[in-house]
């Protein structure tokens, strides 16, 4: 195991080494009338009509929001099909066919420093808003209804993170994007008007750390600084990464912002800056390609709304054709497996994993609390599994499954190799009837 693990950090180091490569768009983009946020979805376009790039052809509703879906290109309306979408499900996308022109909305327009500088925090709730920025790391929780807090904010807390084995996306993007980061920094300052940003990174960025000294001279003064944090999962997780910046533990039921503070992914924080800069949508990502089942494990910047299928051939397509393959969107630890490579890449897909697929023995549990031990929310994983089994509901209650953040460091852990984090995941559940 600790071989493995070594490999796959060894491996994660070699990628984040690599140039991230462009791919450019392909004839057809699919983009999804529905999401795991958002369970309703309204097209206002009809096939044959023609769309801009950023053009707003529907709008996707949640429990307690609404968003914008904005066309990544400039085409021909085609119709529908349904493909996987990053949740693991399949779900039904619309087709444009791309013209290649990528003929812009006449709403997308720069705006200068100087009127940057005089925007009021409604203002960039708005602007975040009808862009449809969400959480970049992987959360897609709308940015503006962060933005909109009205509570007194003292520290905004920038996650550089990415703790999961193989991704590298937000590593290269930072090493290669880092004004736009910390632009991105600026606003977020002036909308909470908080003086106190941290960058949060591994200790073992040592090219992020670098890169960052440097161009953070040009900030001097502005409240804006780089803290290192352990290397360890899931010291990316919101509440870790807090208390490792700041040394404040949120409370089980609380939210970040009722200590007055706040946490961005470094994506999200550029992409904010795109939108207030620019009035644009997200139109591109960097993504990971990685995995055994890959020649070639690379870096690449796609455009949103791209068929995995097409993007595949520019890592060298598979390894070996013969083999069965496990795909994974996002990362290996709460990633969303998929039973094959009809997926579409969409915004908060920050990695695409291609595995040989190997078989898993299941065996018995045998208490050795080594869930118990790795669980970074303090829960006994085993014994939720246990009442799941026996569909105990008042003691899978008791337990407070709700606690988990699905880090997956329970199966990783399990010397049994059971699927503990899916007996919690089914507790959760459970507990809600």
């Amino acid at each position: 195991m600790i071989k493995k693990v070594r490999q796959i950090e060894n491996g994660k180091k070699t990628l984040g080494l690599l140039p991230t490569i462009q791919v450019p768009p392909p004839p057809i983009i699919y983009l999804a009338v529905t999401n795991a946020r958002a369970g309703k979805g309204e097209i206002y376009v009809k096939p044959g009509e023609r769309v801009l790039m950023g053009q707003v052809i529907g709008k996707r509703s949640g429990p307690f929001f609404e968003q914008n879906i904005h066309s990544t290109v400039s085409g021909t309306v085609k119709g529908y099909s349904k493909h996987y979408h990053r949740s693991g499900k399949e779900v039904e996308f619309l087709e444009i066919a791309n013209d290649y022109l990528d003929e812009k909305v006449p709403s997308i327009h720069d705006r200068s420093e100087e009127e940057i500088a005089s925007l009021t925090q409604e203002e960039i709730v708005e602007i975040a808003k009808e862009t449809s920025l969400v959480g970049l790391g992987g959360s897609s929780f709308p940015t503006y209804i962060k933005l909109a807090s009205k509570n007194q904010i003292h520290t905004l807390v920038i996650n550089g993170v990415e703790c999961e084995p193989f991704i590298s996306a937000d590593h290269r993007y930072m090493l290669e994007n880092p004004l736009k980061v910390l632009e991105g920094c600026r606003i977020l300052q002036r909308c909470f008007n908080c003086h106190n940003l941290i960058i949060g990174i591994k200790k073992k960025y040592k090219d992020i750390e670098t890169v960052y000294q440097e161009v953070l001279r040009r900030y001097d003064k502005q409240g804006i600084r780089l803290m290192k944090v352990g290397n360890f999962y899931p010291q990316g997780w919101e509440n870790a990464l807090i208390k490792a910046t700041t040394g404040i533990q949120i409370e089980a039921g609380k939210r970040p912002l009722d200590y007055g503070v706040l946490e961005f992914n470094v994506s999200t924080t550029a992409g904010l800056y795109e939108a207030v800069k620019h009035n644009e949508p997200v139109f591109e990502r960097y993504v990971s390609f990685a995995g055994d089942g890959l020649k070639y494990p690379s870096n690449l910047k796609v455009r949103i709304g791209m068929p995995i299928r097409y993007i595949l051939p520019y890592c060298g397509g598979y390894k070996d054709e013969t083999t069965p393959k496990v795909f994974i969107l996002g990362g290996p630890m709460m990633g969303a497996s998929l039973p094959s490579d009809d997926a579409i890449f969409t915004k908060t897909v920050t990695s695409i994993l291609v595995l040989e697929k190997k078989e898993n023995k299941e065996e018995t549990c045998i208490r050795c609390g080594s869930c118990v031990l790795s669980c970074p929310t303090g829960l006994n994983p085993a014994q939720i599994m246990r009442a799941v089994k026996s569909a105990n509901r008042a003691r899978v209650k008791a337990l407070h499954p709700e606690k988990c953040i699905e880090c997956g460091l329970c199966t990783y852990a399990c010397t049994s190799h059971l699927s503990v984090t899916d007996y919690v995941r089914r507790g959760k559940l459970l507990a809600k009837l």
